[in-house]
């Protein structure tokens, strides 16, 4: 259900308690299929991202954007919590955390949204090649790799920044009992529309209740959502 461009919870996913632990444990047979499956995904992806890397590159000199490097890696909260670099296509400009922080210091309202959604709307840190990049979702393709080294899934809650842990609270250990994803549960349900508060208990919940039909699922509807760019930024 949306109210005010938010996505709201069912009544019984309201009802979950993020107790510290209180996460149930996936079964044998399901880790080894999803990761065979990632494995075989892996290989897919990293071998299309060789074409599209050079594509991509070609773009950017002739947008006169390659001022920077093509890839930009990132440290994400990965499974127990433990660190990793992130793989990504560059869609912002160079020195983005700075200018991000600039940004948010002299505008309130900016401010305001990305304490609500952890994103802007209007980002003047994106690249013109970046804004294409961001809407067809192939800024996000290197994470190929992250699945083929198994730092990530391809369905799992979205990997969060270090520095947003504290702010996840008491739903940080249950979300981290598993890997993050290339999509998952708030990519189906809203994208860049849904508050950092629904993303945390969707996350949550998808912890607690994944399975292969439930993956199976959301990767049909990422797929359309993708097609459609619904709620891409």
């Amino acid at each position: 259900m949306v109210e005010n461009g938010a996505i709201l919870l069912k009544e019984e996913d309201e009802e979950l308690k993020p107790i510290l632990g209180e996460v149930k444990k996936q079964n044998i047979a399901y880790r080894f299929t999803k990761r065979f499956v990632d494995i075989i995904a892996g290989i897919v992806g990293v071998i299309l991202l060789i074409p599209i890397t050079l594509v991509v590159e070609i773009i950017r000199i002739i947008k006169k954007e390659n001022d920077g490097p093509l890839f930009y890696t990132q440290l994400r909260i990965g499974k127990n919590g433990k660190q990793f670099k992130m793989y990504k296509f560059r869609s912002m400009c160079m020195n983005a955390d700075e200018r991000l922080k600039e940004y948010l210091q002299e505008n309130e309202e900016a401010r305001k949204e990305y304490k609500k959604y952890k994103k802007l709307k209007c980002d003047p840190r994106i690249t013109k090649v970046g804004k294409v990049l961001r809407a067809t979702s192939l800024d996000e393709f290197p994470q190929f790799i992250n699945v083929l080294k198994g730092d990530m899934s391809l369905v799992g809650p979205r990997p969060y920044l270090p520095r947003e842990q504290k702010e996840m609270g008491e739903y940080y250990i249950g979300i981290t009992k598993v890997k993050p994803g290339i999509t998952g549960p708030w990519q189906i349900k809203g994208r860049s529309k849904i508050t950092f508060e629904d993303r945390l208990k969707m996350d949550f919940e998808y912890a607690n209740k994944s399975s292969l039909l439930r993956d199976a699922k959301i990767l049909v509807k990422t797929f359309t959502k993708v097609i459609d760019k619904d709620g891409a930024i």
